[in-house]
């Protein structure tokens, strides 16, 4: 019989606040922010995490996080290139648009909430269509990553040469040292400026959008007028005949250091802008009006008028007043930026985010900072003082640190019933409730390497770099004893079985062991509390790395620097074995429950598993692409797992020497493993400081399905890659792409494995219906040739199981498989379709349309295959037979749809007309007023008021 392993499943990560792969976003009261592949919702001024937007299997890491001016949407752009548009009301994905071959690195949505624009590591730049759930054109012309994008508005009235009903311009800059202006109508680039001598990092427009800032890898910041004149004018030539340009350089905005300008940003509604250049501290400066500028030069003329006078050089007070008198009709640009204040932030920051609705009091701004080391702040930022005494300071108001480690998680333990979970990492020892998997407690831990629970569960051995052995009180988080164990680090800590005894083995080449001694409690700490008694020291000749007793308290096995592991009696420490066969340093190793067998992992990648009999090596294994970090025996059996460097968890039989599942979750360095004592999960620590829980399912795992479902998943991915490879083009990064010049503007396509899924399902679809159709035809056929009393009469042909059983006809079935496919995935997937089959789609599209079965969905499928397969469908005049009716019965549907439309349409704009008329008659009521001033006020408060469009 085939022997059947359970299978392991991911259920949840936890101890990330905010990672540091995207920006993130804020909006007064909620921060919404990457943590890897989720989206996490944190209420900062509490600190407690409201939800967690997260995708099961999907495993690419969030690069991009964007809010929509369309409430409770968002954007959230990821590294394998895919746009999720998220529901935060129901935390559900709406939309999935697919169109990048690298991560998606800037988003930026008009001002309706309609279009999204995405930009990516490919180079290409985007527009998708949000109300049609399609990408309506690819822009290319960047030579290198996109960093950011923004919409520009035009005058609606503005004449267009393209029937687009919403025209637009679109601003882009990128790591090329570009900056780019788009015509969204006549999809082309416009202008080109090469704006920095480096690469471009960051841009921002004002809320008036006619101010644009770029900033450069070398610290710089330029300011750019946009010519609202000439972008209302659109392409004209000037009297010399050039083409009127759109964005004008203006100057320099000098800031306090030559780092790279990693994000600019407007308040969008008060006068404050935003540079981070610094690794720990953002800049603010304040946008003067007019009239404060006006102030400033006054006083300067007067003050430089005041020192000519004193100095006696009358002629030169006349020129400086001559000089001031000509700047005095326009008002110098950098005058009207003012440093205003620097926020100082406890650690590297990685973006930042003005609060859109402030929850403290009037007026004051409100400053998210998300950190590079997992933790978020929110500054205040305090109103400009006339008083020259003491300058304005931002205050920080909330911080959320504490659910996270600041570093990489480096150790893990479990307590005996495995209810808590103690975690360490540089600065912390914390720990974790594994129900509810919420950090109970945190303790202050320098350089942690090794951790373990003492008998009880009521205290925690840390092993430090500096050779200390800390003790904690888990109850009063506390540490209740230092013991200066060695002198080098402590990089091994283990528990005999039967909880007498601790051994400890350090780069001081030493292995010491150690007896518990219970001590009474002081004032502070109730209760007895654990001490260790130093017994015995078993000197080495390499650095110790790992040691382990065996389970019948038997043998110590001692992994040394010099890649043996020696294995000795535990109450003789008489030497016994030598284990030798690793070409690197093995970095841990474990004991299996009957002490039969003994598994090793080293820095050389290789797993080896030996007999503790004889110290035979049974196999060596190849398990991971790197060093493979740490390994550990299940209860009571031969199966054990492996953590490594490679981001991957292993499961293993240590019998078959076979490997049972690969899982794949982490996005860094796995450092630190640990096993569920009863057998029902593993825990994982990681350097990306996330501690992920893998829970045994009870679904039976066969090997060689396994096996052949890996094959399968290589075979789709090479399938789709080889598809997406043809419109590779220069500057992409792909090898092999054409060295000539591709088009500017392109489709959106992507072949993933769904849209190839899609396509083969509705190739299935239309050969099940084809066949049925068939064979009834045939039947109706033979029964017309003979009389109603023929003998010959049959019954009609069985229909195929699969239309019986949804109770469908041959064209209803086609419709419902169609409407199944994803409205971003409808076009890759009907790219699959060879031309027979979208021959075959035809003649059921003439079905749908005569029926008027949902005719929006008919008419985007026929005029892609239109546009697809137009050379064929003109030479072929079987078409003809098809195509005639087709348009008869799509026109008429169309035509009635139409009707419809129009009449809701004058339905909606008569209650609007209405609705007006009782708003004019209530303000006369109320107020007074006569009639122009009331509509005045109306326009007033139509202007406030946010479009949002169903």
């Amino acid at each position: 019989m085939v022997q059947s392993y359970l299978r392991h499943g991911p259920t949840q990560a936890f101890g990330l606040v905010c990672s540091a792969t995207s920006n993130a976003v804020f909006e007064g009261k909620l921060a919404y922010v990457p943590a890897l592949e989720d989206v996490l919702v944190w209420d900062v001024k509490k600190g407690e995490m409201r939800s967690m937007w997260h995708e099961t299997s999907h495993r690419a890491e969030v690069t991009c996080i964007l809010r929509s001016p369309q409430p409770n949407f968002f954007a959230v752009g990821y590294a394998d290139g895919s746009i999720r548009l998220w529901d935060s009301t129901n935390e559900t994905v709406v939309t999935v648009f697919n169109g990048h071959k690298k991560s998606v690195t800037a988003l930026a949505f008009d001002d309706r909430g309609t279009r999204l624009a995405s930009g990516s590591q490919d180079t290409d730049l985007i527009v998708w269509d949000i109300v049609a759930e399609a990408g309506l054109y690819r822009l290319r012309g960047h030579r290198d990553q996109i960093t950011g994008i923004k919409f520009l508005s035009t005058d609606e009235s503005q004449p267009s040469s393209s029937k687009t009903a919403a025209p637009g311009l679109l601003l882009t800059s990128s790591k090329d040292t570009f900056l780019k202006l788009w015509d969204l109508t006549t999809h082309h680039c416009i202008q080109t400026v090469v704006a920095h001598r480096s690469e471009i990092w960051s841009l921002d427009v004002n809320p008036e959008q006619d101010l644009i800032f770029t900033g450069s890898g070398e610290g710089e910041v330029k300011a750019w007028r946009i010519d609202r004149d000439a972008v209302k004018d659109g392409l004209k030539e000037t009297e010399s005949g050039e083409i009127a340009k759109m964005i004008h350089p203006i100057t320099n905005l000098p800031l306090g250091s030559n780092h790279r300008v990693s994000q600019i940003s407007f308040h969008p509604k008060q006068p404050y802008v935003a540079f981070q250049s610094h690794d720990k501290s953002i800049e603010i400066f304040r946008i003067r009006d007019d009239e404060e500028v006006k102030k400033k030069l006054a006083r300067r003329r007067k003050r430089a008028k005041e020192k000519k006078q004193e100095k006696g050089d009358k002629k030169g007070a006349e020129i400086t007043a001559m000089e001031i008198d000509q700047d005095d009709d326009e008002v110098p640009f950098i005058d009207k930026f003012t440093p205003h204040v620097v926020v100082r932030a406890s650690g590297k920051v990685r973006s930042f985010n003005f609060a859109v609705e402030t929850t403290s009091q009037k007026n004051v701004a409100e400053l998210m900072v998300a950190l590079s080391n997992n933790a978020l702040e929110v500054y205040n930022i305090p109103q400009p003082t006339k008083s020259t005494e003491a300058p304005p300071e931002a205050t920080r108001n909330h911080s959320v640190s504490l659910p996270g480690h600041r570093a990489d998680v480096r150790s893990l333990c479990l307590s005996s019933d495995d209810r808590i979970l103690a975690s360490a990492a540089n600065g912390s020892l914390k720990i974790w409730n594994m129900k509810t998997t919420a950090c109970i407690r945190t303790m202050d831990c320098p350089n942690p390497v090794c951790t373990t629970f003492l008998p009880g569960d009521r205290h925690v051995a840390v092993g430090t770099k500096a050779g200390e052995i800390l003790i904690f009180d888990v109850s009063s988080s506390s540490l209740i004893e230092t013991v200066k164990a060695h002198t080098g680090t402590v990089w091994s800590l283990h528990v005999r079985k039967d909880g007498r005894a601790l051994v400890s083995g350090s780069a001081d080449k030493e292995v010491k062991f150690w007896d518990f001694e219970e001590k009474e409690g002081n004032e502070e700490i109730s209760g007895r509390l654990l001490s260790l008694v130093h017994v015995r020291t078993l000197k080495m000749t390499d650095d110790v790395l790992s040691v382990r007793y065996s389970p019948d308290g038997k043998f110590l096995a001692v992994a040394l620097l010099d890649s043996t592991v020696k294995v000795f009696y535990q109450d003789s420490l008489k030497f016994f074995l030598s284990l030798y066969g690793h070409k690197l340093p093995v970095l841990d190793m474990d004991i299996s429950d009957d002490s039969k067998l003994i598994v090793t992992c080293s820095a050389d990648k290789n797993v080896k598993i030996w007999g503790l009999d004889f110290g035979d090596c049974h196999k060596s294994i190849f398990a991971h692409e790197d060093s493979v970090m740490q390994v550990k025996f299940e209860k009571d059996s031969h199966y054990f797992w492996t953590v490594g460097k490679d981001k991957m968890l292993k499961y293993w039989d240590g019998d078959k020497f076979e490997g049972i599942q690969k899982l794949e979750g982490h996005h860094g360095e796995i450092w630190a493993l640990a096993l569920s004592h009863f057998g029902n999960f593993v825990v994982t620590g990681s350097h990306d400081k996330s501690i992920r829980v893998w829970e045994k399912l009870d679904e039976p795992l066969f090997l060689e399905e396994e096996r052949e479902k890996e094959l399968e998943k290589l075979y789709e991915n090479g399938v789709a890659d080889s598809l997406n490879r043809s419109d590779a083009h220069i500057g992409s990064g792909v090898e092999g792409a054409p060295a000539g010049e591709e088009a500017e503007v392109s489709a959106v396509t992507k072949q993933t494995a769904e849209t190839l899924m899609a396509g083969e399902k509705i190739m299935e679809a239309l050969d099940l219906a084809d066949q049925e159709m068939e064979a009834f035809k045939e039947y109706y056929e033979a029964m017309a040739k003979l009389a109603e009393d023929d003998a010959m009469r049959m019954q009609p042909p069985p229909r195929n199981p699969v239309l019986a059983a949804y109770d469908l006809e041959p064209d209803a079935y086609v419709l419902r498989v169609v409407e199944k496919v994803q409205s971003t995935a409808l076009h890759d997937a009907l790219l699959v379709l060879p031309f027979n089959k979208v021959v075959s789609l035809m003649a059921y599209l003439n079905m749908w349309a005569e029926k008027e079965w949902n005719i929006p969905l008919v008419s985007r499928i026929l005029f892609f295959l239109l546009k697809t397969h137009h050379n064929q469908i003109v030479a072929n005049r079987i078409m003809r037979t098809i195509l005639i009716p087709l348009r008869r019965h799509l026109r008429a549907a169309l035509q009635r749809q139409k009707d419809i439309i129009g009449y809701n349409l004058a339905a909606l704009h008569f209650i609007k007309n209405k609705n007006d008329a009782e708003r004019t008659a209530q303000f006369y009521e109320e107020e007074g007023l006569d009639e122009e001033k009331v509509k005045a006020r109306i326009a007033e408060g139509k202007k406030r008021k946010r479009v949002v469009l169903a």
